[in-house]
């Protein structure tokens, strides 16, 4: 392997942990390294589009990268690569990234070319290529245009993990359990919207995916559309900023099932509620489903304009409650089966008796147990969970955790300031820092993804969840991390 190619292999994992899987594989995977002389470095993208794309939206990230690889100042220069275009862009990728009609050349087997209309709604290739390049009728369809294949219209991937047979129903959330299963088995005709508010941590956005995944396994033609309030607020803006607005409204109208989590940031946002209330107009008259989540039901979101606030409440409202004791101990138990854990029921009932509000800490507080049983060699006991639980025990009056108490404890531990837990630097200790940080805040404030991820410098969201992912992971298999991580959530918890 050369220079060049060895510095860009080293700068694509961290590159890509940046970024969500969608915009890695739409933008970035397909850059190739052109040649590197120590002070710039030259890549090669496929076509006009992705270069636009990268210039304006990733290449100081990509600077910032390569920069913190080399420990030096690198310049990035972007060109076309020379090589043939011999595979279809994915269309509906494509046209949901840019928001926008697309019309793309495609060569075929290097001959003549097609004219990709990717503004059509049905994906269709227009000015197909006809005579010897055209595909023969026993020809797989799709690698001219997979226009039968599932179309994944999520603006945020649906989490698998997330169904109806993982979910705890309880009498703190049997109402709206029971009403995310009807609206699922028969959408737009049950509940129409569906309108469900708790507190954070309590199972909310696990019902939205769960609807979600029902509807795609059991209603192959409809199309599902989730995403959290801050992207329908993203995708709007950036509709406004490159003229897109119409196929914005397309994107959004033409669901069969819409799911949006956060509606209480809509406050404050008139042009945005006055965007979502004609989607909301369009998708309801035409039969479509509409499930919204919140920290607060629609009367006390304040600034929510009433035409919106009259139409949220004609719908079921149900509330989903903290978790009793029961409820708690069924969530530890079915925790502890997903992870193939073998855990006392001892050992259970402490945890639950002493976590009372939250489901993330609830399960939070099992992985510490199982992290330092699996550490330590040791079997878990209760006299072990005690230890190791200490700092909840002990905690008469919970202190107000707030994410810039995590980030002033994070950043003093490991030496860092909070300026740089929040900036681009991509360097190892800084990262480990940074991600432990994510992790504390997600396990001890009520934040969501997309909020940490605000916190955190306005990343992608799901770089906050493969923060969290990897610790969770890595607290298993490494003494040093358990301990770090231990010891910061017993000093954010304590205020020392």
């Amino acid at each position: 392997m050369d220079e060049t190619s060895g510095l860009w292999t080293r700068c694509t994992t961290p590159l890509r942990e940046q970024v969500s899987d969608t915009t890695w594989q739409m933008w970035l995977s397909a850059i190739e390294p052109v040649s590197y002389d120590g002070s710039t470095i030259v890549l090669a993208v496929p076509n006009a589009v992705v270069r636009d794309r990268v210039e304006s939206r990733f290449l100081p990230l990509i600077a910032q990268t390569v920069s913190s690889a080399t420990g030096h100042t690198v310049a990035v220069h972007l060109r076309i690569s020379d090589r043939p275009v011999v595979e279809l862009l994915d269309a509906p990728q494509l046209r949901r990234s840019l928001g926008g009609a697309v019309t793309a050349t495609v060569a075929v087997d290097g001959s003549d070319s097609g004219s990709l209309d990717m503004g059509r709604s049905d994906g269709y290739v227009t000015n197909a290529p006809s005579g010897p390049s055209a595909p023969p009728s026993s020809a797989p369809r799709d690698r001219y245009w997979a226009a039968d294949r599932p179309r994944e219209t999520a603006a945020v991937s649906l989490d698998r993990r997330f169904t109806f047979e993982s979910f705890v129903a309880a009498s703190s959330n049997r109402l709206a359990h029971a009403a995310a299963q009807a609206v699922a088995e028969t959408p737009g005709r049950s509940y129409n919207p569906l309108f469900i508010y708790g507190d954070s941590g309590l199972g909310k956005t696990h019902l939205l995916h769960a609807i979600g995944n029902y509807v795609q396994e059991n209603f192959a033609t409809r199309r599902v559309l989730y995403l959290t309030t801050e992207t329908f607020m993203n995708d709007f803006v950036d509709s406004l900023r490159m003229s897109t607005t119409i196929a914005f409204k397309r994107r959004y109208r033409e669901c069969d099932v819409l799911l949006i989590d956060d509606v209480q940031f809509m406050e404050n946002k008139e042009g945005l509620q006055e965007e979502f209330f004609h989607t909301y107009n369009d998708l309801h008259g035409a039969g479509k489903q509409i499930v919204l989540t919140s920290d607060r039901p629609p009367k006390s979101i304040e600034t929510l304009e009433d035409r919106l606030r009259s139409r949220f409440m004609a719908g079921l409202i149900t509330e989903v409650d903290p978790p009793d004791l029961e409820t708690r101990l069924a969530i530890l138990l079915k925790k502890a089966e997903d992870d193939h854990d073998d855990i006392p029921d001892d050992v259970l009932q402490f945890i639950a008796t002493h976590v009372k509000n939250n489901i993330r800490e609830l399960e939070g507080a099992l992985i510490r147990v199982t992290a330092f049983a699996s550490l330590s060699r040791e079997p878990i006991s209760l006299e072990l969970a005690e230890r190791v639980l200490a700092d909840l025990v002990s905690s008469v009056e919970p202190r107000r955790i707030t994410p810039q108490i995590i980030l002033d404890a994070t950043a003093a531990s490991y030496g860092f300031t909070v300026d740089a837990l929040c900036g681009p630097s991509r360097t190892r200790p800084l990262v480990t820092a940074r991600q432990v940080a994510m992790y504390l805040v997600r396990n001890l404030t009520d934040y969501s993804y997309p909020a940490i991820a605000r916190v955190f410098g306005g990343r992608d969201h799901t770089t906050v969840i493969h923060a969290v992912d990897k610790i969770t992971t890595h607290m298993k298999e490494r003494r040093q991390l358990y301990e770090q991580v231990t010891d910061l959530t017993v000093q954010i918890r304590n205020g020392t």
